[in-house]
Parts: structure tokens; C-alpha cells; sequence
């Protein structure tokens, strides 16, 4: 696997992978199959896919959050994408993807929350 992408398990059981870099057709299907082993691996209650080192994704790397929000979704897990580009929330927003992947209109983190709040699978 890529060494732009990193898995982390949490103390409360989620998985966050982190990537970093480009995701584009040289390295999404390394990005899919990161998010598809931590869901076989752990099977954790949330996925969150944190896209805040992620310098550009093209639509093979859409593909691969897609392949990743269906893995998660077939085992019943929430799966949330993480610190979006604002270019790539607009590309979420007008495709209608924005709601699979969890995002919020809001880029703030919730009240007490660490993370953005998010409402995906």
C-alpha cells in the first residue's frame, strides 16, 4: 500500500485513514483497498477518511471514496470524509455525492466534538 496512506485505529474503536498527497488513478485503488482492509480488519463502528493532506483528487480518486463508502455501507458503518478541499466540496456538492460521505454544510467541528460533525451511514 501506499505510504500516503495511513490507518489509525482509535481508542473508542473508529478507524480513521488519513491520505495525504494526491489521490489520482496512480494510487486509487491503493486508497480503496486502504479503506476496504481497515473495514475487514476492524469492522469499526465509523470510517473516517481524512482528506486534510489530500493536494488534489480527480475523479478516479472519487471513485475510490466511492468504493469505500460502499464497503462500508455493505457492513453497516458509518463512513465520514474528513477536512475536504473547498474545491472538492463544491465537486461533492454539485455531483450530489455531499450526503453519502457524511459532510456537513459546516466546516466547523460541533460543539465539544474533535472532529467535524457528520451524519453518513
Amino acid at each position: 500500500m501506499d505510504d500516503s496512506i495511513r490507518t489509525t485505529l482509535e481508542d473508542d474503536g473508529t478507524v480513521t485513514v488519513m491520505v495525504s498527497g494526491e489521490i489520482d488513478y496512480a494510487n486509487a485503488d491503493d486508497v480503496a483497498e486502504g479503506i476496504r482492509d481497515a473495514i475487514r480488519g476492524w469492522s469499526p463502528p465509523t470510517v473516517y477518511v481524512d482528506l486534510r493532506g489530500a493536494s488534489f483528487i480527480d475523479s478516479t480518486g472519487l471513485g475510490a471514496l466511492i468504493e469505500g463508502y460502499r464497503a462500508a455501507a455493505a457492513s453497516n458503518i458509518r463512513y465520514v470524509v474528513l477536512n475536504p478541499s473547498s474545491t472538492f466540496r463544491r465537486v461533492l456538492t454539485v455531483t450530489g455525492l455531499i450526503g453519502f460521505f457524511g459532510i456537513t454544510e459546516s466546516e466547523e467541528p460541533a460543539a465539544g466534538s474533535a472532529t467535524p460533525q457528520a451524519t453518513g451511514v
